[in-house]
């Protein structure tokens, strides 16, 4: 039996990207806000568990791989043969890492969101299903407001959480527990060397299901892995920080050279800080940046990085724009400056810019030239 799809943008000759949801959820509850404000130009899809949301329950073991399998047919229904991109939550997001091992070719991309390689104890997920089974979800309800959300967030956010709850509390309670079985069988930490293309990992500081170091043994395991870890959240990230996940999800799978100089001038510490910070008022600045300054700037042709460098460090003595200093003393390191160089750059601007803005910009260069790298 196939699963339900929800298309959040209908763009037919764009790149597909898959969403997957955490168990419990629904496609529309978790990702629609963070959906909503994804920029990047995707046909987004998003799906549904058996038994949850808009899909039917299935009387087939619902084992990840079965999951994948399913999915992957969804992929091939939408677009077929064609590769994908892909994030998922949680349960959704073991699926991906399952599509990444058993389907290569077709995931192009992926993000794995508040999941691991292996997500809690076979006993401890068992329970759970037994418990639901006999009792019926309410039981699981309290638990999973505790479990899924960074303290306060669902007094603060009713209009969030409650479409969330509800979602759990229509859920088929068979459907549930063979949710939970899928992830007691979970476990492909042994095989994570094995995937090749770019992942994104991304973490909420206060999750409890799957804690950061977990998304951190992904990153560091696969060949091309990232971590970024999202202050104040816990297991739903989409739905808790929608904007910072657009926003990391834009990066991840967009086709526009911005972000990838961006990176490459200013390193994946800073941007990752930059983006995990996006709040709904900060996301068009930041998007501006990143169009005007990285990709119609910075990447153009006519000078190499190393002059747009030493400009650079000239200006922001000028104007005393101390803290944007600092961060492009870093990146004219990266750019291929030497210390000596820009010993020189900042002599120059004593002399053109004055000495007193001379002097800070000294100060300031040495801490970072003499800082850790």
């Amino acid at each position: 039996m196939s699963i339900a799809a929800t298309v959040f943008h209908d763009r037919p000759g764009q790149p597909l990207l898959l969403l997957g949801p955490s168990v419990g959820t629904t496609a529309e509850a978790l990702w629609g806000a963070c959906a909503d404000r994804l920029r990047g130009n995707f046909h987004v899809v998003g799906w549904d568990l058996p038994g949850q949301g808009r899909s039917a329950p299935d009387a087939e073991t619902a084992g990840v791989p079965v999951l994948a399998r399913k999915v992957l047919a969804l992929a091939d229904q939408l677009r077929p043969g064609e590769r994908f991109r892909y994030a998922g939550v949680s349960l959704g997001g073991t699926v991906g890492l399952q599509l990444l091992l058993d389907a290569p070719d077709r995931v192009e991309s992926a993000a794995l969101i508040c999941t691991g390689a292996k997500i809690g104890e076979p006993a401890g997920w068992h329970d759970r299903a037994a418990l639901v089974r006999s009792a019926g979800l309410e039981t699981v309800v309290a638990g999973s407001i505790e479990r899924w959300f960074a303290p306060g967030f669902p007094q603060r956010h009713p209009e969030v959480t409650q479409p969330l709850i509800a979602a759990l509390r229509a859920t088929d309670p068979e459907s549930y527990a063979r949710s939970c079985e899928a992830l007691a069988g979970f476990d492909v930490r042994d095989r994570l060397a094995g995937i090749t293309v770019p992942v994104l990992a991304i973490a909420g500081a206060d999750d409890r299901p799957t804690p950061a170091d977990g998304l951190a043994l992904i990153a560091g395991e696969v060949a091309q892995g990232r971590l970024v870890v999202l202050a104040d959240v816990a297991h739903l990230a989409p739905a808790e920080r929608p904007d910072a996940v657009a926003a990391l999800l834009d990066d991840h799978f967009g086709d526009s050279p911005g972000p990838a100089v961006r990176r490459e001038v200013l390193g994946d510490a800073h941007v990752d800080r930059a983006e995990a910070g996006t709040t709904a008022f900060t996301r068009d600045f930041q998007d501006l940046i990143t169009t005007y300054a990285w990709d119609g700037i910075w990447n153009r042709p006519g000078l190499d990085r190393r002059s747009r460098s030493m400009i650079t460090l000239t200006a922001l003595v000028a104007l005393g724009h101390q803290e944007e200093l600092a961060m492009h003393v870093r990146a004219a390191r990266t750019n291929g400056l030497s210390t000596e160089e820009i010993k020189e750059v900042l002599l120059q601007t004593a002399i053109y810019c004055g000495v007193p803005a001379a002097n800070t910009a000294f100060r300031i260069a040495q801490r970072v030239l003499e800082g850790p790298e």
